[in-house]
């Protein structure tokens, strides 16, 4: 078995949930010694252990957190020290089985409100040698240090932990002000961890909820190149009835994990309050994220000897990459496909985008997660009924290889040319959550193919003559929570083949500009169409802001926003700040891609006039 920093490499993992929460509404009371119930009952504690395997954890973690002298003793239970330790690493350990890897979960022995002073030391030392030299020589995967307020009390235990040469992680709690109650901020405490060779991952747990452990997560990640660790309360306590009751529901505590997964963190569970129906679902929507899932390796043409075949250049793809060879601008609107049959007003919008002389249709595929109709059966009607030029967004997550390959071949043989290859947003983000995301590959994955398919091969190592001849655009997101990750990946997609990006829509082009100087400097100098998105109100501009992944809009956009008084200001100030966000990028970017917002293609139209 990988050790947990091996499979960290790999993928983020998803640790297991709340002990007490779910001991507490198995009607256990609240000043029952919960560690004692591995002897007293643990068939309890088993059934607990198993739910959070069943619901997807890649961690759990010993029920022996407050499991060493000083706890006992409070509870005259002292002389079951060991008793109870041992039957904790057994009961988690049979839950886990082969896969799943079991935390020695040991707590701090002094009360956030004690001072950490040099008299305590030997006792201390003492203290966590015995609890956790039980604990790490019954088998455990790793030393889990967690809900350290006092930085010294962790790291005399992290360096008590590393004697048993297993992996020590430290997760510390902090208010929501990203502070302990001694006032050690974050930053400090991270600083001090980074530079501890005892200590192997370093996380924060309990004490807040999972906004603000995200905001705290966004300054931690950044300050350590050890795998970051995050378990959140499931939001703050209300009173019900005589009963502090956890409100937060599972899809909330969710979303914010995988923005959590976005921004680095390498470990991702639940405490006080978190049940298996939250390990559940994040558990369901964090493995099907591209980029936690494992993609199949998609080999390059260059790989492999074949027969010589005519490869068809850019400018001879289409009229679309006849400009971009040629450095001329490029134009195109976004209109989506219909929820019903009816194409009609579709091909409406887009004879009228042919009157005023843009130069494409770009066709999202599924966008947020909706069912709409087929986008390659509306842009095969675009092209035919219209004559206009269409961008046909692919993505990766609703079909298999074979699918996709499939759908390639078929829309290139019916006349279309032109592709944005994506990856895809995941189900939960729309209107069919229980439905489940393929990501055989992702858009790196997916341009490899089609570049591929461009030279001659299929994905079964095939020939196939004559090639296709697909223009192949990939997304770009200069505005990404990990902008390092992103330049990397988009670098990939363009080593894939990748022969023009389409961004998300910028609303700062500041941070465009940081992207594409970025890009250039590694060899990424590929054609870039920028995404406009003309806002109609300040509602909407918060919507974009809060809700649409990899979309940010700056403060002073906000702002501006914030004094249309009508739906009349707001459209015409939309279109004022779309345009001058054109003419700020003019000299850098090979087109515009505009956005219809609500299917009002004149406020795109306007934008480009």
């Amino acid at each position: 078995m990988k050790t947990i920093l091996e499979r960290m490499i790999d993928r983020p993992l998803i640790f297991d949930g709340a002990m007490g929460t779910v001991l507490y509404s198995k009607g256990i009371f609240i000043n029952t010694c919960y560690e004692q119930l591995c002897v007293s009952n643990p068939g309890l504690i088993a059934e607990i252990h198993d739910a959070y395997v069943s619901a997807g954890a890649d961690v759990i973690e010993t029920n022996s957190y407050g499991a060493n002298r000083i706890k006992l003793e409070g509870h005259g239970l002292s002389e079951q020290l060991e008793e109870i330790n041992r039957a904790a690493v057994r009961l988690a350990r049979d839950a886990a089985g082969d896969d799943v890897l079991v935390a020695g979960s040991i707590g701090p022995c002094l009360k956030s409100e004690q001072l950490f002073e040099d008299r305590h030391s030997d006792e201390l030392e003492a203290v966590f040698r015995e609890h956790i030299g039980i604990v790490a020589n019954e088998g455990v995967d790793l030393i889990l240090l967690e809900t350290f307020t006092h930085i010294q009390e962790a790291q005399l235990a992290a360096k008590i932990a590393k004697e048993f040469n297993i992996p020590v992680f430290v997760s510390m709690t902090v208010g929501k002000d990203g502070e302990t109650r001694r006032g050690e901020k974050i930053e400090q405490l991270i600083q001090a961890l980074d530079s501890d060779g005892n200590v192997d991952g370093i996380g924060i747990n309990c004490g807040i909820g999972p906004a603000a452990a995200f905001s705290i997560s966004e300054r931690a990640v950044p300050l350590t190149k050890k795998p970051f660790t995050v378990m959140a309360n499931a939001g703050v306590p209300q009173l019900v009835e005589g009963r502090m009751i956890y409100m937060s529901t599972p899809e909330y505590f969710t979303e914010y994990c995988k923005r959590m997964i976005q921004l680095g963190v390498r470990g991702v569970g639940g405490c006080c309050g978190t049940t298996p129906e939250h390990i559940h679902e994040m558990a369901k929507n964090i493995n099907s994220l591209s980029g936690v899932k494992k993609h199949l390796t998609i080999s390059s043409h260059a790989d492999q000897e074949l027969p010589v075949v005519e490869v068809i250049p850019t400018g001879e793809k289409c009229s679309f990459g006849a400009k971009l060879a040629a450095g001329e601008k490029v134009t195109s609107v976004e209109i989506t496909p219909p929820r019903s049959i009816d194409l009609q007003p579709m091909l409406d919008k887009c004879r009228q985008c042919k009157e005023a002389g843009i130069d494409a249709i770009n066709i999202p595929d599924g966008p947020r997660a909706s069912a709409r109709i087929s986008p390659m059966v509306a842009a095969l009607a675009v092209e035919r009924d219209v004559g206009i030029e269409t961008v046909l967004h692919y993505c990766c997550r609703d079909r298999n290889l074979i699918g996709m390959q499939s759908d390639l071949l078929g829309g290139y043989a019916g006349g279309l040319r032109n592709y944005l290859i994506i990856t895809g947003d995941p189900p939960k983000l729309g209107d069919y959550p229980d439905s489940t995301a393929v990501f055989d590959v992702d858009a790196v994955g997916l341009t490899q193919v089609v570049s591929n398919l461009n030279h001659g091969i299929d994905v079964g190592g095939n020939v196939i003559n004559p090639p296709t001849g697909i223009l192949i655009g990939v997304g770009a997101n200069p505005c990404a929570i990990e902008p390092e990750r992103e330049l990397q990946h988009y670098l990939n997609k363009i080593n894939a083949g990748a022969e023009y990006a389409i961004t998300q829509p910028i609303f700062d082009p500041e941070a465009l500009l940081r992207f594409l100087d970025a890009a250039d400097a590694k060899g990424g100098n590929i054609p870039v169409v920028a995404g406009v998105w003309p806002l109609v109100s300040l509602r909407n501009a918060e919507f974009l802001a809060n809700e649409v992944p990899g979309v940010e809009i700056p403060d002073a956009v906000l702002e501006r926003m914030s004094h249309a008084k009508t739906k009349e200001d707001g459209r015409a100030l939309g279109i004022e700040i779309a345009r001058e966000i054109c003419a700020a990028i003019s000299d850098r970017v090979a087109g515009y891609q505009v956005s219809a917002p609500f299917g009002i293609v004149d406020l795109a139209l306007q934008v480009l006039k």
